[in-house]
């Protein structure tokens, strides 16, 4: 018998629309619960893997960035791509107020509000991404193209380049 997972709002959101999305749990005793970590449990690539980032601009402007876990944000094109002239990460300490999440289990489905979001053009032809499923332990598989119409996001270059 299978056991009930607790809904959290991104899965919430993903089921009040309609998503097709597939939701893996990993055990997290081992505080393992990096990006690498979190592959490794899932049997996943770390290009199909991605981590949420929040960053603020001018004034109170908050953005969001999903990025495969294997590259880093590029902060001058992240900045272009949300018109400001400079961003800056948000602490941690200041990301639970701001999204309702906390690290590790930062989904950019279901925050707080809707972010503007922006999502890293490379995982755009993936058939399935992975993103946090709002807790720590939870990931949720699912199509570029369907995340991006549930965040009402938009595809970008926002990665380093090598």
């Amino acid at each position: 018998m299978s056991k009930k997972v607790a809904k959290t709002n991104a899965l919430r959101i993903l089921d009040s629309k309609k998503t097709v999305y597939q939701m893996y749990e990993y055990d997290i005793t081992d505080e393992l619960i990096d990006g690498k970590s979190v592959c490794d449990k899932l049997g996943i690539s770390e290009s199909e893997s991605l981590k949420t980032l929040v960053a603020h601009g001018k004034g109170n402007a908050i953005y969001v960035f999903v990025v495969s876990i294997n590259n880093e944000l590029d902060l001058k094109k992240a900045a272009q791509a949300c018109g400001e002239k400079k961003i800056e990460m948000l602490a941690v300490k200041d990301l639970l107020a701001i999204t309702g999440y906390i690290r590790g289990g930062c989904s950019p489905i279901g925050m707080k509000k809707l972010y503007p979001t922006f999502i890293d053009e490379q995982v755009r032809s993936l058939d399935t991404i992975y993103v946090s499923g709002g807790r720590k332990g939870l990931s949720i598989g699912i199509n570029p193209n369907d995340l991006l119409e549930v965040i009402t996001g938009k595809f970008v270059d926002i990665v380093k380049t090598n």
